[in-house]
Parts: C-alpha cells; structure tokens; sequence
C-alpha cells in the first residue's frame, strides 16, 4: 500500500526537535519558523512536555468519556486561568475543524437558526461545517452546504447589520487574525461594532483563535486585543504542542444538556496531559510576552527590507507580502539558509514560529532572509 499523495512535499525528512529548530536525517539544522501550521508552540520537544506525556503513558493512555477524567478538570482550571475566561466552559476535541464544527452546532441549538455569517478568506476547517464556512474555492464542500452561510468583506459592518437585521442567523464566526487568508487583522473598532450587533440581534459570535490562540498573538487570545467577549471559542493547533487536541470555550449562558455533544478520541488522558505541559511552559517561561516581544522586533525590522510589499500581524503570527510570488524565496531559505517558513497564497510568506523564539534566532532569520533577497531581487 502507498500513500495516498495529496500533499506536495518537500525533498527534507525531520527526524529531531529542539526548541526553535529541527534536524534532517543527514543531520543538517534548520531553524523553525512555522511550527507546522502553528502548532508547535512551546518548542519542540520540551522536557517539562516530553516527561508529562511519557509518565501518563506508563500509566493510561486512553480511555473513554463515560468515566471521570481530573485531567480534563485540570486542564479545564489552568486553561480558564491563562486565558482570562475561567467562567467559560471548556468541551474537549480532536482538531481545530472539529472544535468549529461543534461550536457552529451549539449556535444552531441556542437559537434555533442555522444561517451563518463568515468572511472572505477565512478557513475554518476541513470537516463539513467548518467546510462550508471557510471562503477557498480550492476546497468542495458538500452538497448544499452552503446553502445558509453568507460570505462577507472583513471589516465592513454595514454589510454584516444588513444581514442580521433580517433575524435569521444563528452566529457571526471570524478569525481572531485570518491565517491562510494572509495573516488579515480584523479593526479594533469592527470587532467592537460586531460584538455589540450580536448582542443587539440575538446573534453568536464565534472566535475561531485555532491559529491566533494561545499566545502567539502577544495575548492568550487575538481578540482581547480588542476587548471584547466572544460567545464561544475554538482553539487547537497550540494547545497540544503536536499532540492532537481541539477545544471549543463556551460562554455561562449556554446550558449543557447530557449527549448534545459527543466525540470519541476528544479529552483523552494523553492529550489532556499535553494540553496541560503546554499551559504549564507558557506561564513559567512568560511565553505569551516572549511573543510579543520578539514579534515587535520582526515586525519593525522587517518594514526596512526595500523588497517587501508590506508587513502584517501581531506576536509570531506575521505576514510577508512581496509584489511577486514567493515559491523562490520560500525555496531559497529552505534548501539553501536552512530556514523553515510558510505561505499564504502567492505572494505572502507566514512566520509561525515556536513562542519561545529569541531574539537572536529573529536576527539569524532577518540575516538569512536579507541575503536571499538581494541574491533574488
């Protein structure tokens, strides 16, 4: 049996970890800056992670959620602390698309709509729900999936009062910053206006922090930069550090009632403890700040390179944008400085990296990308 091939790969196979770096199999290091879609958050391969998860396995792995689980509570407790929500409610997942499909749910049980509001150039996730409310021409949802959502222009909130004016739709969801749609940032004053019109029109509001959660932002949160309250949360790629892991925060005025959500592998014992080693990392080592520290520092260095476009984001969740397309660039800093980086579309490079990068290994990358842009422009 072969693999069934619907990624593009890159001729390099990583076989270490450590910190902001990964290793090949010749041995060649590469510093890391897009964590695999974010998701390595607290480095790899942390000590404090790699015990928590190697004595939980010497004791249970896994078993299921009709039995009681204090991880899960534990996790629930530390994750309400940091985060600045500890009278949210807290379901545990497997993904970032599973955790938005299950909050598109409870907005459709709360009020009994199930028209949705989303925006252009969001991704949301790969399962039906989160297919259907994600703005990407390359990805099929099924069949009448989209029947009830309505694709929006970021920051423009006339458009979204005309539609709730008509009082049919369930919930509002957004990205705390667009990620694949190229690291967008919603106004302060959009998201405030937004908040106040799904008060006003009985409406959720869903925050989709899968990518911009857990600190890479410079807050625990995208959207506490605009003080605001979302109804409901999703989280993922961060909060396991690589370990599978969604969750979706709720808001005191939903009630749970027995079997209205339900998952299989969601909140198991391995993934609570890595959950757990993550929040214990980025409250020890002040992970959250680190970010937006040495995010400050690329993203006021990175406004002197000529070559760029323009520069976009906040913490370690930046967007590079270059008048011409990026695949030589991205090559060049891989195969030839070591580098690892993302793309979003065409033209804009995404950095994404671990939330315990430094300085130093900042000024490595702007050194490295300095001289692949004057070899290349």
């Amino acid at each position: 049996m072969d693999l069934f091939k619907v990624y593009q790969l890159f001729d390099i196979e990583p076989v270490k970890g450590e910190g902001s770096f990964i290793f090949d199999k010749d041995g060649r290091r590469y510093l890391d800056l897009y964590g695999g879609h974010a998701v390595i958050s607290i480095g790899h391969c942390h000590p404090h992670y790699v015990a928590m998860i190697s004595a939980q396995l010497e004791k249970l792995g896994f078993y299921s959620n009709s039995v009681q689980n204090s991880l899960q509570k534990e996790l629930a407790h530390k994750l309400g602390e940091l985060s600045g929500l500890p009278e949210f409610s807290l379901f545990l997942c497997n993904s970032g698309a599973e955790a938005n499909e299950n909050a598109l749910k409870i907005a459709s049980f709360k009020t009994g709509k199930s028209k949705m509001i989303a925006f252009r150039k969001a991704f949301h996730g790969r399962t039906s729900g989160a297919v259907a409310v994600t703005d990407n021409p390359s990805i099929v949802a099924p069949i009448n999936a989209r029947d009830n959502i309505v694709f929006l222009e970021l920051n423009n909130i006339q458009l979204v009062e005309d539609e709730l004016e008509k009082g049919d739709v369930a919930a509002v969801v957004i990205e705390g910053i667009q990620g694949i749609g190229g690291i967008r940032l919603p106004e302060v004053g959009f998201m405030q206006q937004l908040r106040e019109l799904c008060t006003r029109y009985n409406t959720i509001l869903i925050l989709d922090e899968v990518q911009s959660g857990y600190g890479r932002s410079g807050k625990f949160f995208a959207f506490q930069h605009c003080g605001i309250t979302p109804d409901i949360v999703t989280t993922a790629k961060g909060m396991g550090n690589g370990f599978p892991i969604g969750g979706v925060l709720i808001s005191p005025h939903f009630e749970a009632k027995t079997g209205m959500l339900g998952t299989t592998f969601g909140g198991n014992h391995l993934a609570c403890a890595a959950g757990i080693a993550v929040l214990d990392v980025i409250k020890s080592q002040k992970l959250i700040s680190n970010a937006e520290e040495t995010g400050n520092y690329l993203l006021s260095e990175l406004t002197k390179f000529g070559q760029i476009k323009e520069v976009r984001g906040k913490g370690l969740m930046i967007g590079i944008e270059f008048e011409q397309e990026v695949a030589e660039i991205r090559k060049k800093l891989l195969f030839e400085k070591n580098v690892f980086t993302g793309v979003s579309g065409k033209n804009i490079i995404r950095l994404l990296p671990p939330l315990n990068l430094k300085k130093d290994n900042a000024a490595l990358f702007l050194e490295k990308l300095k001289e692949t842009l004057d070899e290349l422009l």
